[in-house]
């Protein structure tokens, strides 16, 4: 737009150049607040517009499923038996906190160096499918 034609020569001797009060155009403040003020109220479309990514979650979910594990000392609680497969009870690994009374044949996928211990020092064994 050539310079001729703009609001700003055609106003010159105007002192608010059409904006009424001195204060209603001035800087940041006309603009209905700083920043992300009014981004749920009077600004939601223009967030909508140029940011809509903007609101709601974002990142990184791991695809990794992590197991259930179990303790060692929980084992006498879940069966009675002297076999069992932690698979089909819902638990991916055997963990060594507790005491093993009795000798426990125990199937599980991963399993820690002290339960293996604790499990062979009672007379049991694990089993790896």
């Amino acid at each position: 737009m050539p310079t001729k034609l703009r609001k700003t020569r055609k106003m010159r001797g105007h002192t608010t150049h059409g904006y009424g009060s001195k204060k209603k155009h001035r800087g940041r403040g006309s603009k209905g607040g700083s920043h992300y003020a009014g981004s749920h109220k009077h600004h939601y479309v223009k967030i909508m517009k140029f940011e809509p990514e903007h609101f709601g979650k974002h990142g990184f979910s791991s695809l990794k499923k992590k197991g259930k594990a179990v303790n060692v000392g929980e084992l006498e609680k879940l069966t009675s038996e002297s076999e069992i497969d932690l698979a089909k009870l819902g638990y991916a690994k055997l963990l060594g906190k507790g005491r093993v009374g009795k000798p426990l044949t125990v199937k599980v996928a991963s399993f820690s160096r002290h339960a293996k211990e604790k499990i062979e020092k009672a007379g049991g064994k694990i089993v790896s499918p």
